[in-house]
C-alpha cells in the first residue's frame, strides 16, 4: 500500500468507527453489556489504527488544502473536528480506564460527553475526506 491510500483508509476506519459507536451506544442502553463492550473496544482499536495512519499521511505528504467552492463549510467543519479530535483520546482513555476499573458510575458520567463527541469527530472525519478527495 502507498501512502497516497491512506485517505481512503482512513476515511474507512473513521466510518467504521462511527458504527462500532453507534451500535456498542445501542447495545448499552439494551443492556446488552458484553456487546457494548465488545463495540466500544473495537471502536477504540479502530481509532488508533485511524491515528496511526493519518499521522503517517500527514509525516510524509504534509498539510492538504481544500480548493473547492465550498471553503467556508469546509474550514468551519475542519475547525470543529480538529478542535474536538484533540480532546477525543483523553476521554476515551479515561472513558475506558474508568470501565475497565468497573467505576461504572463515573464511566457513565464522561461516556455522556466521551460519545458524542467522539462520533461527531468520526463522521467530521469521513465529512472532511470527502470534501477533500471526491468532491
Amino acid at each position: 500500500m502507498t501512502v497516497q491510500a491512506l485517505p481512503h483508509v482512513n476515511a474507512a476506519l473513521n466510518a467504521t468507527a462511527a458504527c462500532l459507536l453507534f451500535v456498542g451506544h445501542r447495545f448499552i442502553h439494551h443492556k446488552k453489556v458484553t456487546q457494548h463492550k465488545t463495540c466500544m473496544l473495537s471502536a477504540t482499536v479502530v481509532s488508533a489504527a485511524f491515528l496511526a495512519c493519518y499521522l503517517i499521511y500527514h509525516y510524509h505528504v504534509g498539510s492538504v488544502h481544500y480548493v473547492g467552492r465550498l471553503r467556508g463549510l469546509y474550514l468551519a467543519i475542519l475547525a470543529s473536528h480538529t478542535i474536538l479530535a484533540a480532546a477525543v483520546p483523553v476521554l476515551v482513555a479515561v472513558t475506558l480506564y474508568r470501565a475497565l476499573r468497573q467505576d461504572f458510575t463515573r464511566h457513565r458520567k464522561i461516556a455522556r460527553w466521551t460519545y458524542p463527541i467522539w462520533l461527531y469527530v468520526s463522521v467530521t472525519g469521513v465529512i472532511v475526506y470527502l470534501m477533500l478527495y471526491q468532491f
